[in-house]
């Protein structure tokens, strides 16, 4: 572990390494403990977040509680599972709010203290807080193509000003000597090292993160444009980001410094291989005229209020990913900028009510933006009338409901929880979470699946399943199959219902052993029974019964 743990740790420092021993070994049991407790809480919810309220007063060092965190996700593949789901959202959790705290205080900083740079990694870590994303390796990255930029700079102008040793502290002043620098960046950044706009994958997250825009070389115009940006004010050149209508540009002054005509300006398109284009030709890439105000130069919050704005278009185009992570991640940065946004407000309570998460947090949310605009009581009162129903009826929750296979009315149920299966008609890998006797979806969801047409009709056995390319479906029973080749399913639920993947099946976790109580023993020999003939397969299996 000491790797990890190094960075905490300076050369100067008295330590007691006993002491040191003794609270990491404290917190990883603090750590096992709030895990393990997660299943049986949120096992029939979301983890809200007031979920982590034990874990923001912690008697540990945090650093020590991650690092027992980073131990579970990395047991063995197959084991842990749902010790793996839990130890993960909580990571998550630790790491945003750690991220948030960073947002904020780079926010209250002098403008002229606010790197481009910094407040993209910044974007970047939060909805990606389990990938090791940090300022400085980022920062060696952009170095590392300055470095390349000032070899070419080289060739062309060996006296060049940027190929001094303290350059980019001191702007350059001629014209010619800072084309020349953009030159070469175009040279290294689109013909030696590929760089271009991603316009096949335009609308990918990945394309605004970035350190994948780094590994990828491909982005959109903003996410380029902080990369080009950096790396031009690095050689001594002052480019400034312009918040141009459907496609960001930067723009680089050609008359006297801080001029406010728009025509003393060349606009640069990162996007488009840095071509450099005039006030008419900017017109032409968006195919409309726009008044002088979208030319002005903007702050860097407004850089991060765009980039967050388009992750948070993208968070509503998602429809695979049913926890909406994406929307809630860029909802949370948005309004850590602009916390009084009621139209954000809004959203963020719609989107938990509508998940059915948090509830006293959405009643928080409501009586706030009543308090900013008090013409949105009709919104409000709506939500908060349904908000405490939902209170309510969670109060009158008699605990979980137990289906027994013995039971008559469950004798037509062929398949049990845990059982790999392919869907017949569409193809797919799926493994059984849950089911019910009969199709339990209301009559407008049976006329859309077109269910009437099955032979059965809904009038069979229907499954929850977890489906390989990450959705959650309700399969007819005879839509269904045993499948002839098991293996994993790479769902990011899977440790939610099941604790370990035997090579043939999964196991049911505590949680869902109790709600399906007689399954276990019945997928146990369905298994048997399928997969006998390969036998040495089948006892590799076996071990995870036992």
């Amino acid at each position: 572990r000491w790797p990890s743990l190094l960075k905490y740790y300076s050369h100067s420092d008295s330590v007691s390494w006993l002491e040191e021993y003794k609270a990491r070994h404290n917190a990883g049991l603090e750590a096992q403990r709030i895990v393990a407790s997660f299943s049986k809480r949120f096992f029939s919810e979301h983890v809200p977040c007031d979920g982590f309220s034990d874990i923001e007063t912690l008697g540990c060092p945090s650093h020590f509680f991650e690092d027992e965190l980073m131990c579970i996700l990395n047991m063995e593949g197959r084991k842990g599972l749902t010790w793996k789901y839990y130890a993960k959202k909580i990571l998550y959790f630790l790491r945003q709010q750690n991220i948030l705290k960073n947002l904020k205080e780079y926010l209250q900083r002098p403008t002229e203290r606010q790197s481009f740079l910094e407040g993209a990694v910044l974007i970047d870590q939060y909805c990606n807080p389990l990938s090791d994303i940090c300022l400085k390796s980022v920062q060696a990255q952009v170095d590392d193509i300055t470095d390349k930029v000032r070899k070419v700079l080289r060739t062309k102008n060996p006296r060049h000003p940027s190929l001094a040793s303290k350059a980019g502290e001191v702007l350059i002043p001629e014209v010619e000597l800072q084309r020349q620098v953009l030159d070469a960046m175009n040279c290294v950044l689109y013909e030696q090292l590929k760089y271009k706009g991603n316009e096949l994958d335009y609308y990918n997250s990945l394309n605004s993160y970035i350190h994948q825009v780094l590994i990828r070389r491909t982005g959109i115009p903003i996410s380029l444009s902080v990369l080009y940006l950096t790396i031009a004010r690095q050689l001594g050149v002052k480019l400034e980001p312009v918040n141009f209508p459907s496609h960001f540009l930067l723009r680089w002054c050609q008359g006297k410094e801080g001029s406010t005509d728009i025509f003393d300006y060349t606009y640069i398109d990162a996007f488009g291989k840095g071509k450099q284009l005039t006030v008419k030709e900017c017109e032409y890439l968006i195919g409309h005229h726009v008044t002088e105000e979208f030319y002005g130069v903007v702050t860097s919050k407004e850089v991060l209020q765009r980039m967050v704005g388009n992750l948070l278009n993208l968070g509503k185009r998602e429809s695979t990913d049913q926890s909406y992570q994406l929307l809630r991640d860029s909802l949370d940065l948005y309004l850590a900028m602009y916390p009084d946004n009621v139209q954000h407000l809004m959203l963020q309570a719609r989107l938990y009510f509508h998940l059915g998460i948090w509830p006293e947090k959405v009643l928080d949310i409501l009586q706030h933006i009543q308090a900013l605009d008090p013409s949105q009581h009709g919104a409000v009162g709506y939500l908060v009338q349904h908000t405490l129903e939902h209170i309510e009826r969670r109060k009158e929750e008699l605990g979980p409901e137990v289906k027994h296979r013995s039971d008559e009315k469950h004798k037509e149920v062929c398949f049990s929880i845990g059982l790999i299966m392919k869907h017949k008609r569409y193809g797919y890998n799926c493994v059984i979470y849950g089911w019910d006797p009969a199709c339990m979806m209301g009559h407008e969801w049976i006329r859309n699946m077109n269910v009437h047409s099955l032979p059965h009709g809904p009038h069979q056995p229907f499954y929850n399943v977890l489906v390989e390319d990450g959705s959650c479906r309700y399969a007819a029973q005879e839509n269904l199959e045993y499948n002839s080749e098991p293996r994993e399913i790479p769902h990011p639920d899977i440790g939610r219902y099941f604790s370990e993947f035997t090579g043939l099946h999964y196991l049911a976790n505590t949680e869902l052993e109790i709600r399906y109580p007689e399954d276990l023993e019945l997928t146990r020999a369905t298994v048997q029974k399928i997969y006998s003939s390969g036998k040495e397969r089948f006892l590799a299996g076996m071990q995870g019964w036992e």
